[in-house]
């Protein structure tokens, strides 16, 4: 079961990444770009994924789902975090930061920890 706590040093410590709170949520954001975002109760994390992908992942797995109507032009799929594990919640936002920065920022994370996020 993971929690907001197996996550947020990533989201302090990935390059350009940084936490931030708006309207009470907790988000992390790479400049003005919301990669991960929290609920208010800290029950649903949302995140950035490819938008050719969501269908599939959501049809194949009950533990994602679709953001707010509003939300459905974004990159963007919500998870339970409870359902989630630790691990896998740190690589969805691993993922998620690679969406948002450089290619080559991405490359020199994964070149300093080969064995993804720990």
């Amino acid at each position: 079961m993971a929690v907001v706590e197996d996550v947020l040093t990533l989201g302090e410590g990935l390059e350009r990444s940084y936490v931030a709170h708006v309207a009470g949520r907790l988000k992390f954001r790479v400049g003005s770009i919301v990669y991960v975002a929290f609920s208010l109760d800290e029950t649903i994390m949302g995140f950035a994924f490819p938008k050719e992908e969501r269908d599939a992942l959501i049809e194949s797995d009950p533990r994602f789902h679709l953001p707010g109507h509003a939300d459905l032009r974004y990159h963007w799929v919500h998870a339970t975090l409870a359902e989630l594990d630790p691990a896998e919640a740190r690589e969805l936002v691993v993922d998620a930061w690679r969406m948002v920065v450089p290619q080559k920022v991405a490359r020199a994370y994964d070149l300093t920890h080969p064995l993804g996020p720990n």
